[in-house]
């Protein structure tokens, strides 16, 4: 994972690939804001900090406290570094540097929203992530959520698998298309 700084601008890259830039950020904005609304006052879950546009998102739209779950201690420290607005001093927002995966797993019924932004959806990067996405994952998602709680996820594709996996698990689901950087990124709202 490489942070690299253009003139004013940051992108976050794996093996070559842009997980997130500075550039355009839209559709994490619409992910946060989305997110938000489900759980206007409770706890909310957001995996993955990248450049911190969702957490803000989030912020901006929520009253309750915010767990941010970062895999990669390095993101944190450049968004302690880099991001001049300093999200992460908020008094609301606890950090944790974990596997968001294993978060979930611990929790139950604890947040009123769980937000993933990780990876660039359901089906892409990273194999470990991949049990986020799939029944079982989803399942656990679905008890750390309180009562009328909801699960947002983020994705730079659509996929009709992860939508019936969702459903499966017994979740009402809500696809939002959502324009960004010349392309239509993907927002799923499930709700229990």
């Amino acid at each position: 994972m490489v942070l690299s700084k253009r003139g004013n601008e940051l992108s976050i890259r794996v093996r070559g690939v842009e997980l997130m830039s500075t550039r355009n950020h839209d559709s994490e904005d619409e992910l946060g804001r989305r997110a938000a609304a489900l759980a206007p006052n409770g706890r909310i879950l957001v995996g993955g900090l990248g450049l911190g546009f969702t957490l803000r998102a989030v912020l901006e739209h929520a009253r309750g406290p915010v767990d941010v779950v970062e895999l990669v201690p390095a993101v944190v420290r450049w968004n302690r570094t880099y991001i001049a607005d300093h999200l992460l001093d908020d008094p609301r927002v606890t950090v944790i540097e974990d596997d968001v995966a294993n978060v979930i797993a611990r929790s139950n019924a604890t947040y009123g929203a769980i937000v993933l932004d990780v990876d660039n959806g359901p089906d892409e990067l990273f194999e470990d992530n991949r049990r986020l996405y799939r029944r079982q994952g989803l399942a656990a998602a679905r008890r750390a959520l309180a009562p009328g709680g909801g699960l947002a996820v983020w994705s730079a594709f659509e996929s009709t698998t992860f939508t019936a996996h969702l459903r499966e698990c017994g979740f009402a689901v809500e696809v939002a298309r959502v324009k960004a950087r010349g392309a239509r990124h993907v927002i799923w709202l499930a709700r229990i």
